[in-house]
């Protein structure tokens, strides 16, 4: 895989999507009905969190409802909703064997609520690395590539920095020996602010770490000091963070809210955005994001998602 001369997880030239994904494993198909794409199609969990967390649906009914009512065969899961089967092998196998029944390829598994990588204190820092070890193997056994996690932590910008610098680097040693990519997302705070997370990814210069960029998520400040909820204060240019991540990709998360009569998401310029993606050389998975708090609307959101990312494909 082509790298940059002082950071191999920095790509400077298109790659094939096996490159990208470490784990051996059947590419994607790149025949697609939009024909031959830079990007595949994949579906993150979080979509259907609202229905998930009032119990409509499982956790593993979720790659069989994305094959079969959205015609999308690639899922990225939420360990929220399966955080006590991190060591379950019987449920893990399960989940295989509905995956492999229906033709559906793991992608990744994004992890939160497992301790401060960025915590300041050596001590609290190792224990959340170690939290993440079971998120690794369970990765590894059905079939991701990666898992996503958070760099939050207390302190200044460079603090935390330094910290997530050292708990990603023991991480990803870990992971590296199964195989496994580590992904970091900008996901509210400091990680809102391209250029930090960018750096953070550069100080830690493994070949198994990478970017996974938001379409949204560029609150770096909230009303209140809140983390994800409530009104926004201060936001980097998202068209900026992707940018300044793309390089580092090894998959985009395609944040969609809201859609205008023509069926164009509001709050991110997709034709531009999109541009940006293929522009950067990746060659991976696009994870439609679709983040509602109604459950009765995400189907529609989901879809409506996939169309205009395929309508935009079509058009670039």
């Amino acid at each position: 895989m082509p790298t940059h001369p002082d950071n191999p997880n920095r790509n400077t030239n298109a790659h094939p999507i096996g490159d990208a994904a470490r784990l051996p494993g059947p590419e994607p198909n790149s025949k697609t009905s939009f024909g031959n794409s830079f990007f595949e199609i994949s579906l993150a969990e979080w979509s259907l969190h609202n229905s998930i967390f009032a119990n409509r649906i499982s956790n593993l009914e979720f790659p069989v409802i994305a094959r079969k009512e959205f015609d999308i065969g690639t899922v990225e899961y939420v360990n929220q909703f399966f955080k006590d089967k991190a060591r379950d092998r019987s449920y893990l196998q399960e989940l295989l064997h509905r995956c492999n029944d229906h033709g559906i390829r793991n992608h990744l598994i994004m992890c939160d609520d497992e301790g401060p990588l960025a915590d300041p204190d050596d001590q609290k820092r190792l224990i959340a690395v170690e939290n993440h070890y079971k998120w690794v193997e369970a990765a590894k056994f059905l079939s991701c590539s990666s898992i996503r996690v958070n760099t939050f932590g207390e302190g200044t910008a460079q603090d935390v920095q330094q910290a997530a610098i050292d708990g990603i680097s023991r991480l990803a040693e870990f992971a590296d020996q199964e195989a496994i990519n580590i992904l970091v997302e900008n996901h509210g705070g400091y990680t809102s602010d391209g250029k930090w997370l960018v750096d953070l990814i550069e100080g830690v210069n493994k070949e198994n770490v990478g970017s996974l960029p938001d379409f949204g998520n560029f609150c770096m400040k909230r009303e209140n000091d809140a983390s994800h909820y409530g009104k926004c204060l201060e936001e980097y240019d998202r068209y900026l963070g992707v940018t300044e991540l793309m390089p580092f990709a090894k998959g985009v998360s395609a944040k969609s809210m809201r859609f205008d009569a023509d069926g164009n998401c509001i709050e991110t310029d997709y034709y531009r955005m999109l541009k940006i993606v293929r522009d950067s050389g990746f060659h991976g998975y696009i994870g439609i994001e679709y983040s509602s708090t109604n459950a009765n609307d995400e189907a529609e959101g989901i879809r409506k998602t996939k169309t205009l990312i395929e309508r935009v494909a079509r058009s670039i």
